[in-house]
């Protein structure tokens, strides 16, 4: 087993930089809240310039197909700044959860590469239509079923990005076994629910004997767990941005804050929780590091590595998220204050792509643990 790259490239940090400075400008906090309460909680115009103007969409696609033949590195770093500005994007359904399952794909057949060259380009986003709460290695899901003439027929519940799709990535089985299938979303019927996190709406979807084309591929439970595997591996960077952001609020927050004639954050015991907090974000980065970089390497041990990062990184963020609130005190319970966002959104990506618990059970299996004995 090979040591795993933690340190960033110039690349990746100039990557960082143009998110950042894009986010900044056109996805502040106070825009985020106004989004959220209306009727569309993603920006569309955001969206088609992080994929279309900068390329992000295309990131894992190769670049015969129209993307950038960039690896699971390069998407870290972009989810890293989206959790920091909770930006309401379809990013890890589209250019992560969806695409990653078309390049499991048979690529010489025009169905799948013609998919992924629209979603490249920005042309149309993707959602893969399974529970937000899929967990790598459960097995493929039967809750669609496809008939001979690729008609679906079946509900999947809490998928997530669907608001802002234009396709869907459906696993079903079909006469041939397990199958995915490209789906319109006009052709679904998408009912939309109040969610915990209001940044990243869910909606179950209905398939009432609607069209779809077959994705031809060797083996579709593969792909969809592939997709699964990298999803949640890059779900903790994104989870990793969350708790930098609201570690780094907290601390300015404090450093202002006046209490007793004194700045609130030259209190010591506020000073050992935000260093207890720093050091967790510090461990928290380096698993979530480690998972990319793994996945970008094709590594044997990337199973391993994404047990490992989300079985703390999702910990490290609820965490993180808890303690802005509380140690804003008053002015963090309001809802003008975007750290409840941010808390909301933590506590959604601990369900998503496997729970903690989850991991930790994956993670003793791929180790050969013994499990605990009650």
């Amino acid at each position: 087993m090979s040591a795993p790259n933690l340190l960033y490239s110039d690349v990746e940090d100039d990557l960082r930089a143009a998110v950042r400075d894009l986010l900044a400008d056109r996805c502040p906090p106070d825009a985020v809240l106004a989004r959220v309460e209306g009727e569309q909680p993603y920006d569309p115009r955001l969206w088609r310039t992080l994929a279309a103007e900068l390329g992000l969409a295309g990131l894992l696609v190769p670049e015969k197909l129209g993307g950038q033949g960039a690896s699971a590195r390069e998407a870290a770093v972009v989810l890293e700044e989206l959790g920091g500005a909770v930006a309401p994007s379809p990013f890890l359904g589209s250019a992560v959860l969806a695409t990653t399952a078309l390049l499991g794909c048979d690529l010489a057949d025009g169905g799948a590469a013609d998919l992924l060259r629209r979603l490249a380009t920005g042309e149309q986003a993707a959602a893969l239509a399974v529970p937000l709460s899929a967990t790598p290695g459960s097995g493929f899901p039967a809750g669609v079923r496809a008939d001979g003439e690729g008609r679906l027929t079946g509900r999947v519940t809490s998928v997530a990005d669907v608001v802002g799709a234009d396709v869907l990535v459906v696993p079903a089985v079909g006469p041939q076994g397990a199958g995915l299938y490209e789906v319109a979303v006009t052709g679904a019927t998408v009912e939309r629910f109040s969610s915990l996190d209001l940044t990243r709406p869910l909606a179950d979807v209905s398939f009432d004997g609607c069209a779809a084309r077959p994705l031809p591929g060797d083996d579709a439970a593969a792909a969809l767990d592939a997709a699964l595997l990298a999803g949640a591996g890059l779900l903790a960077s994104e989870q990793v941005g969350v708790a930098q952001w609201c570690l780094d609020e907290t601390v300015r927050y404090l450093g202002q804050r006046h209490q007793f004639g004194r700045v609130v954050g030259s209190f010591q015991s506020l000073k050992h929780r935000l260093a207890d907090l720093w050091l967790e974000v510090v461990s928290a980065r380096a698993a979530a590091r480690a998972a990319a970089d793994a996945l970008a390497t094709g590594s044997p041990d990337a199973p391993v590595a994404v047990a490992v990062a989300q079985s703390y990184a999702a910990v490290v963020a609820v965490h993180a998220a808890e303690e802005a609130v509380q140690l804003h005190g008053g002015i963090g319970m309001t809802w003008e204050h975007p750290a409840h966002l941010y808390l909301k959104r933590a506590k959604a990506d601990e369900i998503a792509l496997g729970t903690p618990g989850r991991h930790r059970a994956a993670l003793a299996e791929l180790v050969n643990l013994p499990a605990p004995v009650n």
